[in-house]
Order: C-alpha cells, then structure tokens, then sequence
C-alpha cells in the first residue's frame, strides 16, 4: 500500500468542522491502496470543545501521531491563538521524525489553519516527499482584503498574500472543496498548472448514520408536537439576505394559510460554529424585524456531530441556505441528502450546492443571480413552506445516485488516484521554474 501522511492539526475528538476531511479519508482510504498515517495535535491542547462520539467513528486500526503545543493562555500573550501556529515546531518535528521511518509516498496537509501548509516546503526540499494541499477555505479571498489593514483579520489577509504562493510553489497538487475556488486561485497565480488541481467537496458517510441508529444522540430540540424544520450549521454574515427573504416568506406562509402553518416551528442550530456560545444569537434577531420569532428557536452553540445528524434525520423538513456568494459550497448539503429528509434550499444559482441539490430531488430548490432576483423569490418560498408543510411527506428521498459521488468512499478514491499520481512525480514542485521569482 501506498503511505501518506495526513496533516491536520484539528483531528476528532476536535468538533470544529474542518476535522471531517482527514476523519473521512482516514476511514476510507485504506480500502483504495493507501494507508494513512495522521499527524495531528493532541486534543489536550485544544480549545474548542472535545466530541468523543466523534473520535469513536474513527477506526482503531488508524495510526495517529499526537504532539504537543503552546499553551492557548500561553499564546494568546503573543498575541495568537491559532493551532496551527502553536503546534508548529511539534508538527515539523515530527514529520521529519516519520519520513525517516515510515518512507511515506505523500504528504497532505488540509486547511484551515492553513500555517502548517508552510511545511510543504521543508517537505519537497529536505524530505523529497510530494505534497498535496488541500484547501477547505479559501486563505486569500476577497473578504479578507475588505478587513482594515491594521485588524487582526486584515493583518492575516496580509499574511496570508505573502505566505499562500509561497505554499503553492511547492505543492505537486492543490484540491479545493469548488471549481470557483480554484478559478480564483489560478487568476492570482497564472503559472499554477491546472491540470494538477482539483474541486473536491467534503462529502458525507452514510456509515454515520448507521452509527447513528445503533447509539441515537439525544436531541432535546425536536419536540414531536411541533412540524420541525431544521437548519443546522453555521450562519455566516454573507447569509444574512438569504434568511431574510427566507423569513419574510415564512411569515407570508403563515398569513395565507394560518391553520396549516400555526405548528410549524423552525429550528437553528448551531448558528455560531462554536461550542458552548449560548448568547451569539445570529437568526433570533431577523426573525424578529420578520414578526415570526414566537416560531423560530436558535441554539447558537455547535452541536455535537451526532446530535446534528440526529436533528436532522428526526426533523419533518429540512432548510439549507447558502450566501449571496458565487462559490458558497455548503459541506452540510451532503448529510442533508442522507438524512432522506424533504429540503427546501435557497442558494445563488451559481453555487455548486444549488446545482447538486436541483439534481438530486426530494426536496425544493431554489436559487438567485443577485438581490433582486433574491428578493423576487417571497412568494415561491411561501408556497413552497406550505408544500413542505402539507405534502413533505409525499417528497421521494434522494437516492444513493444522487449523492454517490459525494459519499466519502467516493470522495476517498479521488484522492487516492490523486496520490498515486503525485508518487510518481519526480522530485520537483508543481509550479514552473519561472516562478520562483514570482514566490
């Protein structure tokens, strides 16, 4: 079998997000002809809120390699927090320490945090292994250059210009979770090749669900009394027109057809992407300047992996909403579809989850072009809650062709055919000899 190790300072129990793309290569990997190896930071180290249900999807037969970190009080005092930078010197330490012993074929590094992605040229020039980077989010995006200069976030974009060409000048593969996101990246660095990059999303396992069913999460939310439709993830600020439209709609349904929509409860979940933030209320706010906030309950606190699963396959309809952004690629769309659950989506036309989810059924999808448009769609949401409503249980789910491709075995075989390629590469980085200037 091939060997790669897979960089992920955040691995479960970890519970923030980002974790799920090495937790799901990790799993499936094995049975495409790697064997990963995963080099991450020790969960005491962590800030966030641990998940050990999480931790316990992940095989025992998958070598971790757990290291140390700054303390966060430690280094906070310097004025940084990020894991990535706190468990850096460990984490070069020890791939130096694995590449003597384990003769790995490839590295992967996955990001945010994106700091370890520096790594990859001690890889290439010092341990002559391949690197493949792997882009969760974008590290230098067009938001990040709209913070003020002198902010935190805006001396991070400012980092980030100069750090993120220096990363890719040593990548022998860069993938991403959008094809938009790799346009973007291409348009800054023209002399990145593109025939070595690659939209790959996050993807989702039905295997979780049947953990699910045999250990069911507790989900207090879900009162069985109600008709719950549920919305779990964060909300980004970008959201923010789209649940507008989506509430003023709701509040026209339950003025057309008041007896069908007066049990209707709408649930968010997990609004503020961070464990334990009980008083972060993002939704609450505009249900309220909507005059529907006596039917709208929000638990901004991250929930539990299983829990969300739970809350999903338990709610009677589900609501996936996108931003007004172009390359928006929402990761939750892909539980959504196995959770077999009606859905009504509301995402700009050009996003890759609009497109997945108008094509895979079981649900209502829409979608807009720019804020008129947007605003123009009150109506059809309304009659779509009603149909939702009424009818969700006439919705046929999705089948498993629908999302097969974004299922993490699938998921796990392009990237296996990913690193049987770079293994072959001799010893050179992606980008051509012209850019080193350029870097």
């Amino acid at each position: 079998m091939g060997r790669v190790i897979l960089l992920s300072p955040h691995f479960p129990p970890s519970s923030l997000a980002g974790v799920h793309r090495a937790r799901l290569l990790a799993t499936h990997l094995p049975r495409h002809g790697w064997r990963p190896i995963v080099l991450r930071v020790d969960e005491r180290w962590y800030t966030e809120t641990n998940d050990p249900a999480l931790a316990a999807l992940v095989p025992p037969t998958v070598e971790q390699i757990r290291v140390g970190a700054i303390p966060a009080p430690v280094a906070r005092l310097a004025g940084f927090g990020d894991i990535g930078l706190r468990g850096y010197f460990a984490l070069r330490t020890a791939l130096g320490q694995l590449a003597a012993r384990e003769k790995p074929d490839v590295l992967f590094i996955t990001g945010a945090p994106f700091f370890p992605m520096t790594l990859a040229r001690y890889a290439r020039e010092k341990l002559d292994i391949p690197v493949v980077l792997d882009f969760q989010d974008p590290w230098v995006s067009a938001e990040g250059a709209k913070k003020p200069p002198l902010s935190k976030a805006g001396l991070a974009h400012r980092m980030a210009t100069v750090l993120e060409p220096r990363v890719v000048h040593y990548a022998d593969f860069i993938t991403s979770v959008s094809v938009r996101q790799n346009d973007e990246m291409a348009a800054r660095y023209p002399w990145v090749d593109r025939a070595r990059m690659a939209a790959i999303p996050i993807g989702g396992d039905p295997d979780d669900f049947v953990a699910l069913r045999a250990a069911p999460a507790r989900t207090p939310l879900i009162d069985p009394s109600f008709i719950n439709l549920s919305y779990v993830g964060t909300f980004m600020p970008r959201s923010e027109p789209t649940m507008r439209v989506l509430l003023a709609a709701f509040a026209r349904a339950r003025i057309d057809a008041p007896n069908a929509m007066a049990r209707v409860r709408l649930n968010f979940v997990g609004t503020s992407n961070q464990p334990g933030i009980n008083d972060l209320f993002r939704v609450r706010p505009l249900a309220e300047a909507a005059g529907v906030a006596d039917a709208v309950s929000e638990i901004p606190a991250r929930a539990p992996y299983l829990d969300a699963l739970s809350i999903l396959a338990r709610s009677d309809g589900l609501l996936l909403i996108g931003s007004d952004e172009a390359h928006y690629t929402g990761s939750k769309i892909y539980p959504a579809l196995m959770s077999e659950r009606p859905y009504l989506s509301l995402y700009h036309r050009a996003s890759s989850s609009h497109d997945i989810l108008a094509k895979a059924g079981g649900g209502l999808s829409f979608a807009f072009v720019d804020r008129t448009e947007l605003e123009a769609l009150v109506p059809a949401l309304a009659n779509a809650f009603l149909r939702l409503v009424v009818n969700g249980r006439d919705f046929e789910a999705a089948g498993r062709s629908a999302y097969g491709n974004y299922c993490a075995d699938s998921i796990a075989a392009k990237f296996a055919a990913i690193f049987d390629r770079v293994a072959k590469i001799p010893s050179h980085p992606m980008i051509a000899r012209e850019a080193e200037s350029a870097a």
